[in-house]
């Protein structure tokens, strides 16, 4: 077996080959029980998953790991990935698992473990439950009468949805508000809709027929067109899209517009600052942030930290620097004083609570923030080498960051959970920087492209 499981956003692959495979999630299982039997005491797992056909065996698998260790197990059932850490905080679990891939389509899956602080594991313990399944041996096992047991918790959805609700201001409510909501077919499916509608939202559903093979597909965040259209046809006031796991969200204008994840930390970091509730008066934005984002929070007095892009990363430095809110342009907005963890459902209602209580719409606060042209591009690759190996690419940036100037600037990087490289251009020009960044991209293909 190889021994390299964990990757950026926890275990993932395609359902059923290497490391996802059934075999693997039930020793991922023991080896989180052997390192929680290290402390006294009985302990329990919350389980959580998304829609996928394949999250029924991954989760038996998951439990049986965990039980035959002695720990038991609290499973939810299809579950936002921040429902799933919230849940484990409030039974007092010690760790929590999801079972998602997140934005991927149907046929990969993932396994995401939170530590009982809310947080993703650290590397130093990924790399030792690793070590564990690739040595196969978990001899002390529990008797017969101490081995774990597994409890369904019916009642997730509704103590989730209390949570995100509580995130809104006592006293006011949704009505009269119209919002068209995609819940890409994943694991807001049920939750979304109901916390809206119970804040008195009128709310048109989208993505809420989850067949195990849909999930993503043409829908969420990733395809926000069909926001847009639904949008326009429903005469909405704001469209709300998440992702599979519901840990991101894309937002549509009143017009149709797309107000992506640096407009939202913008338009939040704006409206704290305005009523002095920013914390340090301190964000955490990504390599990727658009820099008329940037400028726009720096020319209100606001410190922007950057990282590199992933959650895992943002949340880092907002635990370093002490910042409560944080995201990227993708769509995962963290606002620590609610989740310790991305939360599309409450990043959604945090821009809902400006709209309301400034009483302006979302075009309104979107307009405010002034944004560089951007294009960013997908590249399918068949092998992951060291870009700054890749010599006629780096002579191609070298190239398009000559010609875009001082106002631009170049990012290629791999994506840490598919084969893909990302290639984002920015300028004062949309015309120049749609060319260069296919010109890169033609580059990366010739170089490691995968067809």
């Amino acid at each position: 077996m190889k021994s390299k499981l964990f990757g950026t956003d926890g275990v993932r692959g395609k359902a059923n080959h290497f490391p996802m495979t059934v075999e693997v999630a039930m020793l991922l299982g023991k080896a989180v029980a052997q390192i929680l039997r290290r402390s006294e005491g009985k302990h329990r797992v919350v389980i959580g998953k998304d829609t996928r056909l394949s999250c029924y065996m991954f989760e038996n698998a998951l439990v049986a790991g965990l039980n035959s260790m002695g720990v038991d197990t609290l499973v939810v059932g299809p579950l936002p990935t921040p429902g799933v850490a919230f849940i484990a905080r409030a039974y007092r679990a010690d760790a929590g698992i999801v079972i998602s891939a997140s934005h991927n389509a149907f046929h990969d899956n993932g396994i995401k473990i939170f530590a009982v602080d809310g947080f993703k594991l650290p590397h130093a313990v990924e790399k030792e439950i690793e070590a564990m399944v690739e040595a196969n041996q978990f001899n002390d096992l529990p008797p017969d009468n101490l081995v774990g047991r597994n409890t369904r918790i019916d009642d997730a959805d509704g103590r989730y949805i209390e949570f995100v609700k509580a995130t809104f201001p006592k006293g006011k409510t949704l009505k009269g508000l119209k919002i068209f909501l995609d819940c890409a077919h994943g694991a807001a499916y049920r939750v979304a809709p109901l916390a809206f509608w119970e804040l008195d939202a009128e709310v048109v559903v989208t993505g809420n027929e989850p067949n195990g093979l849909n999930i993503n597909k043409g829908c969420g965040s990733l395809y926000p067109a069909v926001l847009q259209k639904g949008v326009i046809e429903h005469e909405a006031d704001i469209g709300i899209a998440l992702d599979g796991d519901g840990d991101r969200v894309i937002l549509v204008d009143e017009k149709g517009h797309i107000v992506d994840g640096d407009t939202i930390l913008a338009i939040c970091a704006h409206e704290l600052m305005r009523k002095k509730e920013l914390p340090n008066n301190r964000v955490v934005a990504t390599v990727m942030t658009n820099l008329g984002v940037l400028q726009f929070l720096e020319s209100h007095g606001i410190e922007v930290v950057l990282s590199q892009v992933g959650d895992r990363n943002v949340i880092h430095e907002m635990l370093a620097k002490e910042a409560f809110l944080g995201g990227e342009q993708s769509g995962h907005l963290i606002f620590l004083d609610h989740n310790t963890t991305g939360d599309g459902i409450v990043s959604a209602m945090q821009v809902l609570k400006i709209m309301i209580e400034t009483e302006s719409n979302l075009s309104d606060l979107a307009a405010l923030v002034p944004k560089f042209p951007q294009a960013l591009r997908n590249v399918p690759v068949r092998k992951k080498p060291a870009l700054s190996g890749l010599e006629p690419l780096q002579k191609k940036m070298r190239e398009v960051e000559e010609e875009l100037g001082k106002e631009g600037r170049v990012l290629i990087r791999y994506s840490g959970t598919e084969n893909l490289c990302r290639v984002m251009v920015e300028g004062a020009k949309k015309h120049q920087v749609d060319l260069l960044a296919e010109s890169l991209v033609s580059c990366v293909e010739q170089e490691i492209g995968d067809s």
